[in-house]
């Protein structure tokens, strides 16, 4: 079964609804011990970075998700949960992530053509780099659905594909058994549930 941490931040249901609509279980929940006994674990978030990071502190679950990565529990970061994967951010300030995976997270602004909207929002093509479990249902080329204002950089080695908004922004990530998507795989129509339908079926 597939848990979606809710720590107060995030698509929970319309997450949970995604799961159903491919035929897989999903469930939301807070409890540690549920966490860590499901077959694979979603990380959600929107929202401001340092405020989904203290309250992952908070609910103490910021442990729970660095347990998951060590016990070789496949876990997807979504949105600004494939962001809290990562070092630090340096929005409006600097604050600590969960450092699964080596990176940052950077206004995007510093890195798109003046006159482009902030945030970015809308479809857009994947380019994807390379091979990704998560992407075996897919093509490059498919479209996603994006909404940020912030990218991960610095984090070449682990950059699976990436996506053009003036400058190519990284649209996914993976390391070992750890994944992010920027983009919503749950608003990403057919690709974005063919994306779920992949993730479910990684394995330890």
């Amino acid at each position: 079964m597939t848990v979606i941490i809710d720590y107060g931040v995030g698509n929970l249901f319309s997450l949970k609804s995604s799961f159903a609509s491919i035929g897989e279980e999903a469930a939301v929940s807070r409890d540690e011990k549920t966490i860590l006994s499901a077959d694979r674990v979603i990380l959600p978030g929107v929202g401001a970075f340092s405020d989904a990071a203290a309250k992952l502190r908070e609910t103490r679950l910021d442990r729970t998700v660095k347990q998951l990565a060590e016990d070789g529990v496949p876990l997807m970061g979504i949105c600004l949960g494939m962001q809290l994967l990562f070092d630090k951010s340096y929005e409006y300030g600097e604050h600590e992530g969960l450092g699964l995976i080596k990176g940052s997270v950077r206004p995007i602004a510093d890195v798109i053509p003046k006159g482009l909207k902030i945030p970015h929002i809308g479809w857009n093509a994947l380019d994807i780099k390379k091979e990704c479990p998560i992407f075996k249902k897919i093509k490059n080329g498919d479209f996603v659905y994006f909404v940020h204002s912030y990218y991960a950089a610095d984090c070449g080695d682990s950059v699976v594909a990436t996506s053009e908004y003036g400058a190519p922004l990284t649209a996914a990530v993976s390391s070992g058994n750890v994944f992010g998507c920027q983009f919503h795989p749950e608003k990403s129509g057919d690709v974005g549930l063919a994306i779920l339908k992949a993730f479910c079926e990684v394995t330890r």
